[in-house]
């Protein structure tokens, strides 16, 4: 295959994790600091951060993923309040969202390979799913190395109308990088979300360090293996530079 361009997902993938746990561990930190600052009860807290997540997922490109989770966080707690409480939503990513670290593991390898990529003039983007704001993904990334600058494209939830496993957020990242689906390869660890991108024609490597397969697929149709697996796994790819 001849590859313009590599999409990674972020959490499980670059990052290994236990996202059940990493999950858990990020609501209970965020509904306890909303709720001491700013006195957002944790029931009702939490139902709103649902109620949001579920815009973003179902979201069809009308509006950025941003846009549609704070519409629905409005409806509970009204437009003045939350927009009032904006600074105290920024300084919990600063000051306790890095706490979530404990629930991620570290590799080498995901530097390694996004440094090979880069060498070999391969577009590089990161396709984690657009749920958090830029801070909370900088931070994840950071965990094993990474910036934004070793990316093309970023997808955070402030720059993307798309989640996965919406083919449509596949074609925008390749519209995005100046490239055709079938010149992308997308890697990740999720069957479902990340798997979805053989429906725009890129090609797809399953990571099966953390893999999650909910809707037990047949894992064997795909490219698989560890993230070590990748690296020596991108040695054998016809790299095509975009100019």
């Amino acid at each position: 295959m001849s590859i313009k361009a590599v999409l990674f997902d972020l959490d499980g993938s670059l990052l290994p994790m236990n996202q059940d746990k990493f999950i858990n561990k990020y609501f209970k930190l965020i509904s306890a600091y909303l709720y001491s600052h700013g006195g957002y009860e944790p029931n009702a807290f939490m139902k709103s951060m649902w109620l949001g997540i579920g815009a973003m997922l179902k979201n069809d490109g009308s509006q950025t993923n941003e846009s549609a989770f704070w519409s629905e966080f409005y409806k509970i707690y009204g437009v003045d309040k939350v927009k009032g409480d904006m600074m105290l939503f920024e300084q919990f990513y600063k000051e306790q969202f890095p706490e979530t670290k404990t629930e991620c593991g570290t590799t080498p390898y995901s530097k390694m390979i996004v440094d090979f990529l880069k060498g070999k003039g391969v577009k590089v983007a990161l396709a984690t799913n657009p749920v958090f704001p830029p801070i909370a993904t900088n931070t994840r990334m950071g965990w094993v190395g990474l910036t934004r600058d070793d990316f093309s494209l970023v997808t955070t939830y402030d720059n993307i109308s798309y989640c996965k496993p919406n083919p449509s957020y596949y074609i925008d990242i390749a519209n995005r990088l100046g490239v055709l689906p079938e010149e992308c390869l997308m890697v990740g660890n999720d069957t479902s979300d990340d798997m979805s991108a053989t429906k725009t024609g890129m090609s797809v490597y399953l990571l099966t360090d953390c893999l999650i397969n909910s809707n037990d697929s047949d894992i064997s149709l795909y490219n698989r293996g560890s993230l070590e697996d990748f690296y020596n796994y991108i040695q054998k790819i016809d790299f095509k530079v975009v100019r």
